[in-house]
């Protein structure tokens, strides 16, 4: 253990402190205690016997859950939440035989950690309540004990979406369903939070359909919002418990920026500091002060190199030190990740580099520093990770290392802001209806829905269920309820990650390394491009997006690439305008259209070589925020700078840049979750204007909550660029790294001017003035020539003339491959002409560019008949070779027209009848390798290649697996 002599030297040290921005001394504070009364005489003895008493805030929440509310409980790391919880459930336990408890954890390694602690507190209070976890790890054998006998079970969020709808084997425990516990509450945000919320009135209905109406306890993070979070995230209403009584030592907080005296130009560009190597020297400086350190990194690579670099020079420095020191991140194996969480305990380890896998509770004792490198994304997480330094009454030390981007140098320029109150507001979205329509299937499946019960528990109107009804999701029994009407289980179409439901697999030689959404394809994993995982760097090699596979192979490279992209917005629907002082700000329904033309490869900061994509463009509806600029400061500028080109352009480039980059700040997002646009003139506005968007379809309420702190995200972000000494801009100010027009035009001081325009329409109005609208934005477009001939087209296609039809419709594609219309309609007229596998070929081109035309969906249903089939297989019969071969020759042509899903079940039958059938068994091979499932074409070859090596098919597919 080090001294505190030790921990106040690095301020002083000359070769630091001239880069610190600020030292925040958080000073020591006792313990406030509380008495409760009435306390179960077990829960005395275990007081007593552990010399314990309450915090006051702990009593609190003992008293609330006590009286039957709902409790959210929001105080530092290490302040005793657990206990506060575990002991009044541990009491209903004790008087109520057969209560029952779930605890839902975002990280199976917490639910591991928290098990230890109900299985000390089952053996020291010599009560039965048999805590088990209950997630993918599970053993199959333990299950069913699991399901009949624990009274307290914790799992995940996954394991529970997937096991609702088996509810039935859950009867005794949901019957007795007394606590929903849901710690570490404020990480279900965003996409993954919303998800989850609907995941949790789904549990609450199937515990209300057994008669049991469980008391929700919640525990999180210091948050702006917390009671909004509690409330969406359950839909009840609850006491917050927010006052620490916790005991703490004395903690200098130490705001630390490489950047500080560094100037950006052309000359000194290729000297900007490195802040891994600044973090490891602060690191080496930590460890040879004896002071035990946990240092935080960004990513996985970053933690091993960290720790590699530090036991490379301490090697050399002190030796005896260097196997004190390891990395821990996801990936590890349990038991490795057990032995480095025991060894920080014990204090076998002195510096270990981590992610934020520690962030969360996971016991690892307290240590003496903290070192945080780059603000990790909010708050909260900022917090968190500081709070695992800290011993009893001992001083410590947390130091947060800022990169050169909007977020970590505003808070080096703004220390009040960083150690003020709560700014970070949670997001859930209940109104995306993507998310509301998945949900409400997986409700449907696990207990048919009564009308009346999507408004009671999900807050939908009930003409949702009607319009699942005549997409063929849902059925009307008998009774008037909604059911399922199919065998499958949609919760395992739909991520709780995601929004949309296609996921694309990334394969490495067969071997899945990943999933991502398309969009996400599009950004990081389009042909050519460099995906990093687990700190290896692999070459994308093909990307199939119709079956949704993107083929990587292992390449070591010196460059990185970075997609550029055209954006194009139109205004659908205007919800809202909400007025501070002159400003206007608008929010409604957008539809975004993002078009990957190309890509570069960038050795660090500078460009290599440019080339092309052939993507179609990306389209989505989405909700967002727009405000305009007028005229008036477009004249001003020119006249300011008369000697500059695109001075206003820049500007709105820069103001959208900006106000991105400290989006975080007031909402929990990631700046890669929205998107935005400026531009001189926009068409439904008649303006110039500013659009910032949610990244997903059907919005995700980032932008809808950043209406709300308008005011406070603007003022912060002038105070940003106020506060940035670069002269033209750079990546702590306007620069974007997710700029899909490479940062241009961009200017620094037309941003500032546009910033404090806006600034100067507020004055000192800080209330909002919201209007409600709801009205429909209809922009007049001229048809271009493609579109006119369409109509040609479509006027031939109504009289039933389908030759000259086609002529058309192919001479557009001729010239533009991505007319989605004419491929639409090219598509009916081959159904109509009985060519149904062509046909099925240029639907998938049309949901590809567009999954929202109506055409092309119209005959997606009647090509794979999406109706409530009992069996949807293919009706062939085999009695004789003939057969066999006739089939096969079907399938063989069905596989070079591109149809692999119905060639698939062709030869699925075949080989039931004939299993030594080797081209059949071949040909399925192909498929498969077609579809990037490399291991099972492997599988086909070898049963193959075993019946007939010189098979042609056989040998075709040797060529391919080889």
């Amino acid at each position: 253990m080090s001294d505190s002599s030790n921990i106040d030297a690095f301020k002083n040290d000359v070769r630091y402190r001239e880069n610190i921005a600020h030292i925040e001394t958080i000073p020591a504070k006792k313990a406030n205690f509380k008495r409760v009364d009435n306390l179960n005489e077990k829960i005395i003895d275990y007081l007593e016997s552990k010399d314990m008493k309450l915090y006051n805030h702990q009593a609190e929440t003992y008293n609330a859950i006590q009286e039957g509310e709902h409790v959210i409980i929001t105080t530092p790391t290490a302040s005793g939440k657990t206990l506060a919880f575990n002991l009044p459930i541990m009491e209903t336990m004790i008087e109520d035989k057969e209560a029952t408890a779930l605890y839902i954890y975002p990280a199976k390694a917490l639910s591991n950690d928290q098990l230890h602690v109900l299985e000390d507190l089952e053996d020291e209070m010599n009560i039965k309540i048999n805590p088990r976890t209950y997630d993918g790890d599970t053993p199959r054998e333990d299950k069913r004990g699991i399901r009949e006998k624990s009274r307290i079970v914790l799992t995940n969020p996954y394991q529970l979406h997937l096991i609702l709808s088996w509810h039935h084997q859950w009867s005794r425990f949901y019957r007795n369903l007394r606590y929903i516990v849901i710690d570490e509450s404020h990480y279900y945000k965003g996409v993954f939070g919303s998800n989850v919320a609907f995941l949790i009135k789904r549990l609450k209905r199937i515990a209300n359909f057994y008669g049991a109406y469980p008391q929700f306890i919640l525990s999180s993070a210091t948050l702006a919002n917390p009671l909004e979070l509690a409330n969406r995230l359950t839909g009840e209403e609850f006491k917050l418990v927010d006052n620490d009584t916790s005991p703490s030592g004395e903690k200098d907080f130490i705001l630390y920026n490489p950047f500080k005296n560094y100037k950006r130009n052309k000359v000194n560009m290729k000297n900007a500091p490195s802040v891994h190597m600044e973090t490891e020297n602060i690191f080496m400086y930590m460890m040879l002060k004896q002071i035990q350190t946990l240092c935080f990194t960004v990513s996985r690579k970053t933690t091993e190199l960290i720790a590699m670099w530090a036991k490379n020079d301490m090697t050399q420095i002190k030796g005896k030190l260097a196997h004190r020191i390891a990395a821990y991140r996801a990936g590890y194996r349990p038991e490795e990740r057990r032995e480095i969480e025991d060894g920080l305990k014990s204090g076998k380890y002195l510096g270990v580099t981590c992610t934020n896998a520690l962030e969360l509770g996971i016991d690892i004792g307290s240590l003496d520093a903290v070192i945080i490198s780059g603000y990790p994304g909010t708050m909260i997480s900022t917090w968190q990770q500081a709070g695992r330094a800290g011993r009893s009454r001992q001083k410590s030390l947390a130091i947060l290392i800022a990169f050169e981007n909007q977020l970590d140098q505003y808070f080096m320029n703004n220390p009040t802001f960083f150690f003020d109150k709560p700014h970070e507001n949670a997001i859930i979205d209940l109104t995306n209806p993507i998310l509301q329509e998945a949900h409400l299937l997986c409700a449907a499946k696990e207990l048919p829905l009564k009308y009346g019960e999507v408004e009671k528990y999900f807050g939908i109107s009930d003409e949702i269920l009607e319009d699942l009804v005549s997409k063929k999701d849902l059925h009307i029994n008998a009774r008037g309820d909604y059911m399922y009407p199919y065998d499958d289980n949609p919760a395992l179409d739909h991520s709780l990650d995601q929004i949309s439901g296609q996921e694309f697999k990334i394969m490495n030689n067969g071997e899945l390394l990943e999933t991502m959404e398309k969009s996400q394809v599009y950004r990081e994993a389009h042909e050519g491009a460099i995906l990093i995982n687990k700190g290896d760097t692999y070459v994308v090699d093909s990307v199939s997006l119709s079956r949704g596979f993107v083929n990587v192979s292992q390449k070591t490279v010196d460059y990185h690439t970075m997609v550029l992209n055209q954006t194009d917005i139109n205004i659908k629907k205007k919800l809202s305008k909400t007025k501070y002082g002159n400003l206007t700000i608008h929010f409604g329904e957008l539809t975004v259209s993002e078009d990957y033309f190309k890509y570069k490869k960038m050795q660090f900061s500078k460009s290599v070589g440019t080339y092309p994509l052939d993507l179609p463009p990306l389209k989505f509806n989405t909700k967002g925020l727009w405000f305009t600029i007028p005229k008036s400061v477009k004249d001003t500028l020119e006249d300011m700078f008369p000697n500059e080109e695109e001075v206003f352009a820049g500007g709105l480039h820069g103001a959208e840049h900006a106000l991105i980059g400290l989006f975080p700040l007031h909402t929990m997002c990631d700046r890669f979750d929205i998107g935005g646009l400026s531009t001189n003139y926009h068409e439904d506005t008649q303006e110039a204007t500013i659009f910032i968007y949610d990244g997903y379809e059907g919005g995700i309420g980032i932008c809808e909550k950043a209406v709300d702190v308008f005011v406070d995200l603007l003022k912060s972000t002038l105070d940003l660029l106020n506060n940035c000494n670069c002269q033209s801009g750079c990546p702590a100010c306007i620069y974007s790294p997710k700029c899909g027009n490479d940062n241009k035009p961009l200017h620094k001081n037309a941003t500032k001017y546009i910033l404090e325009y806006m600034c100067n329409l507020i004055a000192n109005e800080t209330s909002a003035k919201k209007e409600e609208v709801n009205e429909e934005v209809i922009t007049i477009k001229q048809d271009n020539e493609d579109d006119i001939r369409y109509k040609d087209a479509l006027e031939l296609y109504n009289k039933n003339d389908y030759s000259q039809a086609k002529d058309i419709l192919n001479s557009i594609l001729n010239s533009n491959k991505n007319h989605v219309d004419s491929i639409a309609l090219m598509a009916k007229i081959l159904y109509l002409q009985d060519q149904r596998d062509i046909s099925k070929m240029f639907v998938k081109r049309a949901l590809a560019l567009d999954k929202s035309n109506e055409m092309a969906n119209e005959l997606d249903v009647l090509l794979n008949n999406k109706q409530p089939i009992v069996n949807e297989d293919i009706d062939v019969e085999i009695n004789t070779i003939d057969d066999e071969e006739i089939l096969y020759e079907e399938a063989y042509d069905l596989y070079n027209q591109g149809d692999l899903d119905t060639a698939c079940e062709i030869l699925e039958k075949l080989i039931e009848f004939d299993s030594k059938n080797a081209e059949a068994l071949a040909l399925m091979g192909l498929i498969y390798y077609q579809s990037g499932i490399f291991s099972k074409a492997v599988e086909y070859f070898k049963k193959a290649y075993k019946i007939n090596k010189n098979g042609e098919m056989v040998r075709e597919l040797k060529m391919r697996v080889s």
